[in-house]
C-alpha cells in the first residue's frame, strides 16, 4: 500500500511539474503601484537593456505589461503573428515605426519574429497619452526615445477572421 501511495505522489508530481505554471490573475494595480514600478524598472535596467518589461495585469489569455525604455538603446523591432497589440504612452516620447518589413528577421518564439529594424512603414513620433493600435502581422519598432519612454502595451490574441 505505501508503495502504491508513494506512486501516485511522485506521478501526481511528475505531472504538475510537466506542466507550465499559470500565472494567477490579477485585475487591478494602483496608481502607486505603477510609479514603484517605473522606479524598478529605472533602477534596475541594465545599461545595455533595450527594454525593462514588468507584468501589470493578467486575466488569461489576456495581459498587460509595463515596458520602459531609455534614449540611446533601440528596442528589437517585433512583428507578433497571432495578437494585435495597443499600447498607450504613459510618459515620455520617442518614434514608432509600424508597417513596412522587418529586416534581420528571426523567430523568436511559436509566434513572433524579431528583427534588427523596420524597412519601410510609416513612423509616427509619441508623446505622454497616444493609443496606437498595431494589428496582428505588422512589423513594428520603436527607436529615438527621448530621455525614458514608458507605455502600456496590451497583446490581444485575436480568433479567426470571419467574413
Amino acid at each position: 500500500m505505501r508503495i502504491l501511495l508513494t506512486m501516485a505522489l511522485a506521478t501526481a508530481v511528475m505531472a504538475q511539474a510537466q506542466r507550465p505554471n499559470p500565472q494567477p490573475d490579477k485585475t487591478f494595480v494602483s496608481a502607486a503601484e505603477v510609479q514603484a514600478m517605473i522606479a524598478k524598472a529605472k533602477a534596475e535596467r541594465k545599461p545595455d537593456q533595450a527594454n525593462f518589461n514588468q507584468p501589470l495585469l493578467r486575466l488569461a489569455p489576456y495581459g498587460l505589461g509595463l515596458e520602459y525604455r531609455v534614449e540611446g538603446v533601440d528596442s528589437p523591432a517585433t512583428l507578433h503573428e497571432k495578437e494585435a497589440e495597443m499600447i498607450y504612452v504613459v510618459d515620455g516620447g520617442g518614434t514608432l515605426t509600424t508597417g513596412g518589413k522587418l529586416i534581420g528577421e528571426k523567430r523568436s518564439n511559436a509566434s513572433n519574429l524579431a528583427g534588427t529594424g523596420v524597412e519601410g512603414g510609416e513612423k509616427r513620433n509619441i508623446a505622454k497619452g497616444d493609443f496606437i493600435f498595431v494589428p496582428e502581422n505588422t512589423a513594428h519598432s520603436f527607436t529615438q526615445t527621448k530621455g525614458t519612454l514608458v507605455i502600456v502595451s496590451f497583446h490581444v490574441p485575436r480568433g479567426e477572421k470571419k467574413e
